[in-house]
């Protein structure tokens, strides 16, 4: 057998990861074995990584090449190119991927463009259906320059939606308002007007606890992420006062459970070959720089995406 490396938790090492043998992929008849030619890292997993036991492979994005079609004939066919999701362990050279977690890339989309958007573009893209049809509706999207917030921002206004985009920082004004932001607000705290159709917020701490003031009756809150803090505080009146509003907890892959991952990878792959949708990558990196990109990463040293190529 031939050797296969994996990222892999060493609590020992610098930055706690590092790239180790892991033996051959061992896959299910529904699922293929994909050569990884790209991977992204998203906050989750990395921070994760930060507290998990030795051994532990972290992993959810991947972009690569089938070299075994799965062995019930489900899937794309062997040589194919294709991105997909997994649950965790992707940061690999070689994986086994359930054809239902995968999706075939048009010859226009690198592998680089589409390890980014698994997880990043499909939380967008299912955070944004939560609010319905968005033609015409006010959108806010907080953490706006994260892997999320980027994509969030660029799907809602191909939707239709008037997007508002929150950043941290007043020097992100001009970039959100180029990726398709038509407004953006500066600081923690959401103003009470205007009200939003639709919040997607990866924030937490005070953006949630002041954007739930500034629902629209009947509007929906996403709340995917904490960044900021997990414990929120909110006017309970100003909440009731709005009526009859929803928060909603979106976790990606439970979702997958009333929609395949190849569902929404196979929109967003073709968005992306289109023109429509444009990924936006920070860094690009060889995957033997997995273990200092990841503390970049934590540190908010870049805006957007990280990408590793595994060769």
């Amino acid at each position: 057998m031939s050797s296969n490396r994996a990222v892999v938790v060493d609590p020992d090492a610098p930055g706690r990861l590092v790239i180790r043998d892991a033996g051959d992929p061992t896959p299910d008849r529904n699922a293929a074995i994909v050569r990884v030619r790209a991977i992204s890292l998203n906050r989750g997993e990395v921070r994760r990584s930060q507290m998990a036991a030795a051994g532990w492979r972290p992993g959810w994005d991947l972009a690569g090449v089938v070299e075994r079609a799965a062995a019930d004939d489900s899937g794309p066919r062997e040589g194919t190119r294709v991105v997909g999701v997994l649950l965790d362990g992707a940061w690999a050279e070689r994986v086994a991927v359930p054809t239902q977690a995968l999706a075939e890339l048009p010859d226009k989309v690198t592998f680089s463009q589409a390890a980014t958007f698994p997880v990043a573009g499909l939380t967008a893209l299912h955070a944004l259906a939560k609010g319905g049809l968005l033609v015409g509706k006010r959108v806010l999207v907080t953490g706006a320059t994260g892997g999320v917030g980027d994509f969030a921002v660029q799907l809602a206004r191909l939707a239709g939606a008037h997007v508002t985009a929150s950043a941290r920082r007043a020097d992100q004004v001009a970039t959100l308002r180029q990726l398709g932001a038509h407004d953006v607000v500066v600081g923690e705290e959401i103003p009470a007007t205007p009200k939003y159709d639709l919040i997607v917020d990866s924030v937490g701490g005070k953006t949630l606890g002041t954007g739930l003031a500034a629902l629209q009756r009947a509007g929906v809150c996403v709340t995917l992420g904490a960044s900021a803090s997990a414990d929120v505080t909110f006017s309970a009146r100003d909440f009731y006062v709005a009526g009859r509003v929803t928060l909603y907890g979106l976790y990606l892959f439970t979702e997958f459970v009333h929609e395949p991952a190849s569902v929404g990878l196979r929109r967003l792959a073709e968005l992306v070959a289109s023109g429509q949708l444009a990924p936006h990558i920070s860094v690009e990196r060889p995957w033997t720089e997995v273990a200092q990109v990841a503390q970049d990463l934590l540190a908010r040293r870049f805006p957007g995406k990280a990408v590793l190529s595994v060769d």
